[in-house]
């Protein structure tokens, strides 16, 4: 899951997604955020195509985290075709998240 790449802005990477893109937005002082790491990997496995999952520093990206109002840490925004379409505050199981998400993708 760990692929890093990079785009030249966050909408590039949302619009040039085929599949809808599910962003994890996360601290590294984040304790639950850290709980997210092994849930999020299972996801993954899960839904790998169907779903592509991206995480966002919100101490690196502050200005992102602003446009999406994140207040909460963890928080998820699933986006379709660019557009936020879910958002899931807080941790949640893998065997949740995947009967969750599905109901979007």
């Amino acid at each position: 899951m760990a692929t890093k790449k990079q785009f030249n802005s966050f909408e590039e990477m949302l619009s040039g997604s085929d599949v809808p893109v599910l962003v994890d937005f996360y601290a590294d002082w984040c304790g639950p955020c850290q709980m997210m790491v092994p849930i999020l990997e299972q996801v993954n496995a899960q839904l790998k195509d169907r779903l592509r999952i991206v995480k966002i520093d919100t101490e690196k990206y502050t200005e992102l985290a602003t446009q999406y109002q994140i207040y909460a840490l963890p928080t998820l925004v699933l986006f379709k075709e660019g557009q936020p379409v879910e958002r899931i505050e807080g941790v949640m199981q893998a065997p949740q998240l995947v009967a969750h998400l599905q109901n979007f993708i």
